[in-house]
């Protein structure tokens, strides 16, 4: 992952409404949400969780699919795992190091 992509997939988790839904999703686990779901457990009103999750979607942390009249929206559980290795990857690589003895 590049830092172009990383940033785009915090991005669209940067507000706390976003941050909520995805939340949401993540608990739903594979099975995803409908839209209406998401408005009902959330309280976001439908075009302001409209608006939220077409930037969920640009930064590739869900994806939605048409199921018959509605939509399931799913946590990218793949792209969210990729963003997590990608932003501890170097965790702690330049920590001082104790020494064996050190105690």
């Amino acid at each position: 992952m590049n830092l172009e992509v990383a940033a785009g997939g915090f991005s669209a988790m940067g507000s706390e409404a976003r941050l909520e839904v995805l939340r949401l999703l993540i608990r739903a686990g594979e099975a995803g949400l409908t839209v209406s779901e998401i408005q009902e457990r959330s309280g976001i009103a439908p075009s302001t969780l409209a608006h939220h999750l077409k930037f969920l979607a640009a930064g590739n942390v869900v994806t939605q699919e048409k199921q018959g009249r509605s939509t399931i929206t799913h946590a990218n559980f793949d792209h969210l795992r990729l963003l997590a290795d990608y932003i501890l990857c170097e965790c702690c690589a330049d920590a001082p190091r104790k020494a064996a003895n050190d105690g």
